[in-house]
């Protein structure tokens, strides 16, 4: 019997141990999409306690407390931080064969060294232990980073966004890059009128605009997006239930514009159009600086109508979609091929349905233009645990080329996360050793182990050529 979380975690066989061993776990992070604070990263932040840098923000383990039973109060309430922690710790024994279960302890080992099952009986000593170690400089946001050996870091970052915590990062030499991704979504956010409204207004104001027409709204949001250029921008974000490709005319975007410029709710037919045209837009943008355009694809959110209304999004209440995807997503590609205006694009799916859709869908516009243009996206949110990163890596296996694969991201408002890189790493090092052994594969390891290496880090360096 193997024990716990031991240095052989997750690899079943020699070929496996050596591919992790010799190759995977040296290579350095290229985290290229997440949801970092900026600002934290600026300040260096010193995180009060575990619980500061460990359950705020972070929905993943909301769910399982309210699950376990737990008030909200110890969850996103009033609760004092040890109290909160404790009502983890008591919750992590359910967690079992839920992915937080290796991640806590994952991330117990790795930066803090602590090797102790986390229950309410360790509790105090834990929380006590990493607290202590928090209070270090190289326990601090840049520090944790550090240790994680982080080369870049991609944060996600609205259009409006001032930018001034990357620049003050750059400013201060620190060692790791930390990148703007510039993330649209509110500008296409025509369903609540007064909203969008809102943030046109604002949008006008940065850009110095008095945007009374469709096209000053675009020449708006180009400069932000020569702006986010401009401070080192390389990738755009969209989290989006599906891809929206409705046929369209350049005249009706603008009567639409007009439309709910001046205070009219939009119908679905001119909601559907105008998110289709803002979508063609943003791709034609990225094309022409030579950025990565990312889609996040499938979540069905805030469906807890009542909670989301006393917490707001992001809090935990959303799941995943049964959305269209294969006409309009190809629909949409194609119309920017055509064009020859399609930039890189990396597809991430929520539902494991779409697996095998997303695996043929990037073979379509792959066009020899650099290797792997069109890239299946890890295992995203609900599949960003082992058994959904080895449904996809097996269905881009299958369908396309897994050695041009851009790898794991964290995706994560935790600076606690980058365990998860060592986790990806290690399902792969497992899936590629089990076929060696079993004589699917050839036993050469120096192709195999540069495999690895080009999936862990290398592919996503020049890639991006950050």
């Amino acid at each position: 019997m193997k024990k716990f979380l031991d240095k052989n975690f997750i690899l079943e066989n020699k070929t496996a141990e050596q591919l992790y061993h010799e190759y995977a776990a040296k290579m350095p992070i290229i985290d290229y999409h997440c949801h970092l604070s900026p600002g934290d990263i600026a300040s260096d932040r010193k995180f009060e306690n575990l619980t500061k840098i460990w359950l705020d923000g972070d929905h993943y383990k909301w769910r399982a407390m309210r699950t376990n039973g737990v008030d909200e109060k110890y969850i996103t309430g009033d609760a004092d931080d040890y109290t909160r922690f404790l009502k983890w710790a008591e919750t992590v024994p359910y967690t079992m064969r839920n992915p937080l279960y290796h991640w806590t302890h994952m991330e117990l080992q790795r930066p803090f060294g602590v090797d102790k099952i986390l229950n309410a009986d360790s509790a105090r000593e834990i929380y006590d232990t990493c607290t202590t170690l928090l209070q270090k400089d190289e326990f601090r946001c840049r520090g944790l980073l550090n240790q994680f050996k982080v080369e870049v870091v991609c944060t996600t970052d609205d259009p409006l966004d001032s930018l001034e915590h990357h620049k003050a990062i750059k400013q201060s030499g620190f060692n790791v890059k930390v990148l703007p991704t510039f993330r649209p979504d509110k500008a296409m956010a025509v369903e609540d009128q007064k909203s969008f409204n809102e943030y046109v207004n604002k949008l006008g104001v940065l850009t110095g605009t008095d945007i009374s027409d469709f096209s000053r709204f675009i020449d708006s949001i180009r400069k932000r997006h020569d702006y986010f250029a401009q401070n080192g921008c390389k990738l755009s974000d969209h989290g989006l239930e599906q891809i929206y490709a409705e046929d369209f005319y350049d005249h009706e975007i603008k009567a639409i514009f007009t439309k709910i410029r001046g205070g009219k709710d939009l119908d679905k037919p001119e909601i559907l159009k105008f998110k289709s045209a803002m979508l063609i837009h943003f791709g034609i943008m990225d094309h022409e600086k030579g950025w990565t355009q990312q889609f996040h694809l499938g979540a069905l959110r805030n469906n807890n109508s009542r909670m989301v209304k006393k917490l707001g999004p992001d809090t935990g209440y959303d799941s995943i979609g049964d959305f269209e995807m294969a006409r309009p997503l190809s629909r949409f590609l194609d119309k920017l091929d055509s064009e020859n205006q399609l930039a890189k694009t990396i597809l991430y799916n929520l539902n494991p349905r779409d697996n095998y859709l997303f695996g043929t869908m990037i073979g379509n516009f792959n066009d020899g233009s650099i290797p792997g243009k069109i890239n299946f996206g890890t295992g995203w949110w609900f599949l960003d645990q082992k058994e959904g990163m080895e449904m996809q890596i097996n269905a881009l296996s299958n369908l396309g080329l897994l050695s041009r694969f851009l790898g794991m991201l964290t995706d994560s408002r935790s600076f606690l996360s980058y365990p998860r890189h060592d986790y990806f790493r290690r399902i792969l090092c497992n899936l590629l050793g089990k076929d060696v052994e079993k004589g699917e594969l050839p036993n050469d390891i120096a192709w195999l182990g540069k495999m690895v290496e080009n999936i862990s880090y290398n592919n996503a360096k020049e890639f991006f050529k950050f």
